[in-house]
């Protein structure tokens, strides 16, 4: 069943019209303790969600339908291993990666908390060897340069943690991130690199991504063309369930760090895909990040709807998405090392959400994942803001907003703070006509020319919006907002009643990408559509192939 089934979802959508004659701004003015009533905490994270269009009454039936649709209990069944992830078997324990306080968590009968230690204490004693420089390439050399080849979740996830944390860093390794097929990406990147102190890290679950093989496949000749093929064993290591390949490759294989299927690629940073991060910031800080995202999962299982931040996030972006028609939601950190992040979220939430059929494989009736963009403040005011606050569509708003800067300029990140909550509170609040006539008659505008200006100086306001307050940017903080977000991906497909852990819709076009790729370099063209084989035939003449 889906939110549309349970009862609270008709009593929601009678009380949605009742909110359509008011405002967030009139919420505020008929309850001045709103912003306590409609905001709560997680450790040093302050969790606001005061500004929708959301009233007592409102929140109370969004949280009847999760109740109604047992959310409890599904949450219960991701934590101990039930295979969440229907379509194709898994269970879905990611969590798994950052459980403190479980002995044993089962798979198939078999206790997989062992394993991850184990697998943890290889990878951190590898990444300490590397870090630390006691770790030397063929030619007895330290290593300066770490080469992350991935794409999807093995790229996305590290390079985003590594930025993040990027005052916590060791100034010795430079870390650089290939994922694009574009023979530019790498091409780019080795120019930069000395062989002799180089290590290439392939992240490849299968170790059969075509995007990741094919860098890698340049990244192995290039070694091997100045250091010969037995180097290969000092500078490459992978990131692989696949040991046989990766050491086919020529990999050693205690240089081969597996996890499980149970944990899926936009996850997979909690784990061996985070060996760039653990080089970067070492041991202590690796266990904090995950000790933040522990936090968040223990809050997750615990906490009442009614104070539980993911449950919060998911319900008001459903209210938002499917009661008022925002189609889109905007990521916003306030934070420079942040930048990645909503590039990181896009993944999440549209690969894990980005589906129309539901449980039982019948198309759903309603829209399910919102599309997710964003760029960091105050960069993106000068951008796309303009829609958020004149665009013909509304946009659900999420600000990040770190107290405490890595980087305190004379007075900046004041500015900083400054712009990221006063954009939230013009986004609320708008301005009215009254308020724009006096404004342009401050100015000593002519009349005629006021009235011509008056139109294009209004704001309508009332635009939805969140907002994350967090003391610093540090390993726990980062850690625990990320696990918020994923468990808001997961509590949104119980809600739509979806499989928010496949992504079936990456694959056809890969598909078709290996048919045409074989056009490309044989004689003929094969059965397509007119358009494709005509865009074949004219690459072809252009390559002269």
């Amino acid at each position: 069943m889906n939110f549309t089934g349970t009862n609270a979802h008709g009593l929601l959508k009678k009380h949605g019209i009742f909110l359509s004659d008011t405002t967030i701004s009139a919420l505020f003015d008929q309850n001045p303790d709103r912003f306590r009533e409609f905001s709560c905490s997680l450790g040093d994270i302050i969790f606001d969600y005061s500004k929708n269009l959301i009233d007592r009454k409102a929140r109370g039936f969004l949280i009847k339908i999760a109740e109604q649709l047992d959310l409890k209990s599904k949450i219960s069944d991701m934590f101990l291993g039930v295979k969440m992830n229907f379509t194709e078997g898994r269970a879905v324990l990611h969590t798994a990666l950052r459980a403190e306080d479980a002995e044993s968590i089962k798979v198939e009968g078999r206790n997989i908390m062992p394993s991850i230690r184990d697998t943890f204490d290889d990878l951190f004693r590898f990444a300490e060897g590397v870090r630390s420089g006691t770790y030397l390439g063929a030619a007895k050399r330290r290593i300066l340069d770490v080469v992350n080849i991935g794409i999807g979740g093995s790229h996305l996830g590290p390079m985003m943690a590594l930025e993040a944390l990027r005052p916590y860093e060791t100034p010795l390794v430079n870390f650089h991130f290939v994922s694009n097929v574009d023979g530019t990406d790498i091409a780019d990147t080795l120019k930069k690199l000395d062989p002799e102190t180089t290590l290439f890290i392939v992240a490849s679950k299968t170790f059969t991504t075509g995007e990741t093989m094919a860098n890698a496949a340049v990244a192995r000749s290039w070694l091997v063309s100045k250091l010969g093929a037995s180097a290969v064993e000092r500078h490459f290591c992978a990131v692989s369930s696949d040991a046989r390949l990766a050491t086919d490759f020529g990999i050693a294989r205690d240089h081969v760090f597996s996890f499980g299927d149970y944990v899926g690629g936009r996850y997979s940073m909690w784990g061996p895909v985070g060996l760039p991060v653990m080089i970067a910031v070492g041991e202590r800080n690796f266990r904090a990040l995950l000790h933040g995202a522990y936090i968040a999962d223990d809050h997750f299982r615990r906490a009442d709807f009614k104070d539980n931040i993911p449950v919060l996030m998911a319900l008001v972006s459903l209210y938002n998405c499917n009661f008022l028609g925002v189609g889109a939601e905007a990521i916003l950190p306030y934070d420079h090392y942040l930048r990645y992040l909503p590039m990181y979220l896009q993944q999440l939430v549209m690969e894990s959400n980005g589906k129309s059929v539901d449980s039982t494989g019948r198309r759903v009736k309603y829209q399910t994942s919102p599309v997710i963009f964003g760029d960091e403040g105050t960069n993106s005011q000068h951008s796309f803001y303009q829609l958020l606050h004149q665009g013909s569509q509304k946009i659900l708003c999420d600000f990040i907003v770190p107290v405490f800067s890595h980087n305190e300029q004379g007075g900046q990140h004041e500015k900083l703070i400054a712009n990221a909550v006063a954009q939230s509170a013009a986004l609320m609040r708008g301005k009215s006509e009254e308020e724009a006539l006096a404004e342009l008659k401050g100015a000593k505008i002519p009349a005629e020319k006021i009235m011509r200006l008056l139109p294009f100086k209004t704001f309508e306001g009332n635009r939805p919006s969140n907002t994350f307050l967090i003391k610093k940017i540090t390993p726990e903080t980062l850690g625990t907002l990320l696990a918020l977000y994923e468990h808001k991906t997961f509590v949104e497909g119980v809600l739509w009643d979806i499989n928010s852990f496949d992504q079936m819709g990456v694959e056809l076009g890969k598909q078709l990408a290996g048919k045409v790729e074989a056009d490309l370099a044989g004689p003929g063209v094969g059965a397509h559509d007119s358009s494709t084989a005509g865009l074949i035939d004219i690459i072809k003449e252009l390559r002269k192939i």
